[in-house]
């Protein structure tokens, strides 16, 4: 894998306003879907820099919390400050400002099927800059460099393996140079090997590029690779949060049984 990941800024998308604060604060947020709560008053801060990882199990609300956390849904109440901005109460050119510096990675990496590896990363250089079609050109394949995916820029994402569309989908979240990564599962359906490999992955751009980052994931494992700090998710709140040693550690049932089908799968 290739080691050129510096330089890739992006000028004409100038940074967030730097404040004191954390670079994401959730302040008491609750989320209901008709009679079904599903954030029940959570509590999250990420500072700048940090990764944190978001376990639970499906349906505790963590793929919802990425979609309030970029402005896809708002809250029924409590706040989602991005770098000092209440997103909530953005206007439609102010939030899409903000969203221009966070990059996403969907759970089944959401590639065009009928583009090519290089032009799924193009797209958002085309559509939210002002690059030149050489520079545009250039960025992509520094881009798929850095995620070892330089070779198959020509291929189309059928023809390429489920750990491939992983990386070229970390290629095009990067294309804007975000400051904050937010990442949906991102080594589900793959094979514990590859697994590794794109956590691996995950580890080496945060520590080269100093992203803050907030991952959703069951698999822990490959998480504890990039993790600085774990946040457990049940039944709409947060259980427990730390480092996997601290979890270990924890009393709080929800986690203690979290952890022990974790040991079991890997004992399986």
């Amino acid at each position: 894998m290739s080691d050129n990941m510096l330089q890739l800024s992006t000028p004409e998308t100038p940074p967030i306003t730097e404040t004191g604060e954390p670079y994401v604060a959730v302040r008491g947020l609750w989320k209901s879907f008709g009679q079904r709560q599903v954030l029940a008053g959570i509590d999250l801060i990420v500072q700048r820099a940090e990764t944190v990882s978001v376990l639970g199990c499906s349906g505790t609300g963590k793929s919802v919390l990425l979609k309030l956390l970029i402005g896809l849904q708002k809250p029924d109440s409590g706040s989602v400050r991005i770098a000092g901005k209440d997103i909530s109460h953005l206007a439609i050119d102010e939030l899409n400002a903000v969203r221009k510096k966070i990059g996403f990675l969907f759970q089944q990496a959401a590639l065009y099927d009928s583009l090519t590896v290089a032009e799924n990363v193009e797209f958002p250089l085309k559509r939210h800059t002002q690059s030149s079609p050489a520079a545009r050109k250039e960025r992509v394949l520094r881009l798929l460099s850095s995620v070892g995916m330089e070779q198959d820029l020509h291929k189309l994402p059928s023809e390429i393996s489920g750990g491939m569309q992983k990386r070229v989908g970390i290629a095009r979240a990067l294309a804007l140079d975000p400051e904050l990564l937010l990442f949906d599962e991102p080594t589900s359906g793959l094979d514990p090997l590859t697994a590794i490999e794109i956590g691996n992955l995950i580890s080496k751009l945060n520590r080269e590029r100093s992203i803050t980052a907030i991952v959703v994931t069951h698999d822990i494992p490959a998480a504890r690779a990039f993790t600085d700090r774990f946040v457990v998710l049940h039944e709409g709140r947060v259980a427990g949060q730390g480092t996997f040693e601290e979890l270990q550690r924890s009393r709080e049932p929800f986690v203690e049984r979290l952890l022990s089908s974790l040991t079991t799968e890997v004992k399986s």
